[in-house]
């Protein structure tokens, strides 16, 4: 069988793997504070929807290190939860957008050029910790779809604050925007798909499973 139908074991029980969950959290928490404030400040919708989607990523590792007490069964419906949830915040932000489109905001770009690569290193950070598990289970895969979107979102905000500090206009930092909500909609399709798959493999086994069957 392929990996998709056999999955390897995930390693997730191991106390590494939750040391690599409580640094991401705390990153992730601390970088959506940082975010929020300057986003703010400078108004850009960029920033504020990495923000956004670091609080997003700091729920998600606070909903892994809980899924790790639970049983395996439970683990595919956390990252259901998170693909949803990683689909919510894609609305979001295209709200954000047309918002700022509207009022042609014209952000600070040094601030978004600054804060851009401090989020960059940290998402590069945690996304070099998470490697090893991208081929883990639904819960995992989700983790490193998200730190990986990020670090894209990243380098999305460092050139849209390059345009906008070029051309004097915000609509460098709309586009950047839009193209971080399109990532999270399209990464919140992967992890809902196989999330069911695995909920769907579960049920098929429980029932196929000698102890599942009703005695007459």
């Amino acid at each position: 069988m392929s990996n998709h139908c056999c999955p390897p074991p995930p390693p997730a029980a191991d106390a590494a793997y939750r040391r690599v969950l409580m640094i991401a959290l705390v990153l992730n928490a601390g970088m959506f504070l940082v975010e929020i404030v300057l986003g703010v400040a400078a108004g850009s919708s960029s920033l504020l929807a990495d923000a956004v989607d670091f609080a997003g990523d700091a729920s998600n590792f606070a909903l892994s290190l809980g899924a790790l007490a639970l049983a395996p069964a439970w683990r595919p419906r956390v990252a259901l939860l998170k693909g949803y949830s990683m689909g919510a915040f894609g609305l979001f932000v295209l709200g954000v957008t047309a918002w700022h489109a509207l009022q042609r905001t014209v952000p600070q770009a040094l601030t978004m050029g600054v804060v851009g690569f401090v989020a960059l290193a940290v998402n590069v950070g945690v996304a070099v910790m998470l490697y090893r598990y991208r081929a883990g289970d639904a819960d995992m895969r989700s983790l490193w779809l998200c730190t990986r979107n990020d670090a894209i979102g990243n380098v999305a905000v460092i050139l849209a604050a390059a345009g906008v500090f070029g051309i004097g206009h915000g609509w460098p930092d709309w586009i950047v925007a839009a193209v971080m909500a399109s990532l999270a909609l399209s990464s919140s399709l992967s992890v809902v798909r196989h999330a069911r798959h695995e909920i769907l493999d579960a049920a098929c086994e429980s029932v196929s499973s000698p102890g599942a069957r009703t005695a007459p």
